[in-house]
Parts: C-alpha cells; sequence; structure tokens
C-alpha cells in the first residue's frame, strides 16, 4: 500500500512538470486549464511508468530518460485527446 501511495504521488509531482512541457511542445493555442494540463499530465505519467517498468527501463542508475520521454509523449498525446474530445462537444 505504500508504494502505490508514493506512486500517486510522484505521477503528482511528474503531472506538475511534465503537463505544462507537453504543452510547450504542442504548437499553437491550447483551450485547457493549468488545472487540467496537471491532472493529464499526472496521469501519463503514472502510466508511462508502468509502461516504462514493464519494458525494463523503469529504473536506471542516473536520470530515467527513457521513462522520461514516454510520460512526455503520452502527456502531449493526452492533452491532444483532451483538446479534441473539448472541441467535439
Amino acid at each position: 500500500m505504500g508504494a502505490f501511495i508514493g506512486t500517486v504521488i510522484g505521477a503528482l509531482i511528474m503531472g506538475i512538470i511534465i503537463g505544462p512541457l507537453a504543452r510547450l511542445l504542442i504548437p499553437g493555442k491550447q483551450d485547457i486549464s493549468l488545472g487540467w494540463t496537471i491532472v493529464v499530465g499526472a496521469v501519463a505519467a503514472f502510466i508511462g511508468g508502468v509502461i516504462a517498468d514493464i519494458l525494463g527501463v523503469g529504473e536506471t542508475s542516473g536520470i530515467d530518460w527513457i521513462k522520461l520521454f514516454i510520460q512526455l509523449a503520452l502527456a502531449a498525446g493526452g492533452i491532444v485527446l483532451f483538446l479534441r474530445y473539448q472541441t467535439t462537444r
């Protein structure tokens, strides 16, 4: 249970960082609030961390660049999907 809570807290912290970074990768103006950006980034960080662990690159010595790239790509994709969904409503 403690490891899961640590994972969730880590995902929230990464969401605060990765969400806005992902917005910078998307060209043009995005009509998404900072709160939703952080939520999408946190979910992407959590899913990206799980994928990185499955691929065996979740824990490396030094900075986990592959894990970070996976998380950033998922966050950018999540924001694009969120914006598409929002504009079709």
